[in-house]
């Protein structure tokens, strides 16, 4: 009777185990994998774009269990078009006055940011005699379009409108320095760090530095995936899978910020159409 009594008992925490575990798998919730676009500030060409940073969007993907999407846009006009309608990209890599223009107008939130500052130079070839930004009045000048970050510099520069460069715009950076470089254009205005690339080429003048470019999400992105990729990024220079990463993106580090650190940025974009 007594080994009744024990076998009823066993049987009975057997039977209570079975049904938390069935309990547990009812309402856990279940987390299925979604499809992020990513989209980064057209510097580069879309190709350039993509060899630049397809090790951040898999490096993304490995880290969160989601499919981050790198997408691409052939020019600064076509980006700033598309970047403003609600809902066309979840993740942005921008600069700090568009990064600053989608906190305030479109409730995105800023993830982090690359670890060090930015400016823009204006370059002239070796050969030129060029020495000060006044000389290139009335003379050609190659730059991303309206509303890049170099070209709103550039405007800063030369307030005049009857006395400015005549600009060629060109689509992304890479065709700034060639258009120099070939003679086609007799300066430039580009991200600084590039500059190093290029032995030919002089610099005029450089820019204060703001805020490096910066990861923000849309409002639609769940929080405990914004989590994901903030915490993927941050600790990227933790881990030697993230350290590979930017090696090949030829990113120092992504750092921790916030709204206030871009504050007031998006001011440089004061009379830009759709503004």
């Amino acid at each position: 009777m007594k080994n009744h009594y024990i076998s009823i008992y066993y049987e009975l925490i057997a039977n209570s185990r079975r049904i938390i575990l069935l309990l547990l798998l009812v309402l856990t919730p279940t987390v299925q994998a979604a499809t992020y676009t990513f989209v980064v500030q057209p510097i580069y060409s879309p190709q350039k774009t993509i060899e630049a940073f397809t090790p951040l969007t898999k490096y993304l993907s490995n880290k969160t269990g989601h499919t981050i999407k790198l997408v691409t846009t052939i020019n600064f006009l076509s980006y700033w078009q598309t970047m403003r309608k609600p809902g066309k990209y979840d993740f942005i890599l921008d600069a700090a006055h568009l990064t600053d223009y989608r906190l305030k107008r479109m409730n995105f939130k800023v993830l982090a940011k690359r670890a060090d500052a930015v400016s823009y130079t204006l370059v002239t070839n070796e050969n030129s005699a060029i020495i000060d930004p006044e000389e290139l009045i009335g003379k050609s000048l190659a730059t991303i379009g309206s509303p890049s970050l170099g070209m709103l510099r550039l405007e800063e520069m030369f307030p005049n409108p009857l006395r400015q460069p005549v600009i060629i715009e060109v689509d992304n950076s890479l065709d700034s320095i060639k258009k120099v470089l070939n003679g086609k254009a007799q300066a430039a205005i580009v991200p600084t760090p590039m500059v190093g690339n290029y032995p030919n080429l002089l610099t005029i003048v450089t820019t204060e530095q703001v805020p490096h470019t910066a990861v923000s999400a849309a409002p639609n992105v769940p929080a405990d995936v914004r989590t994901a990729v903030r915490k993927a990024l941050i600790d990227a220079d933790k881990t030697e899978d993230g350290k590979a990463m930017l090696a090949a993106i030829n990113f120092p580090a992504f750092q921790k910020t916030n709204a206030a650190a871009y504050e007031g940025f998006a001011g440089l974009l004061e009379g830009v159409w759709g503004y």
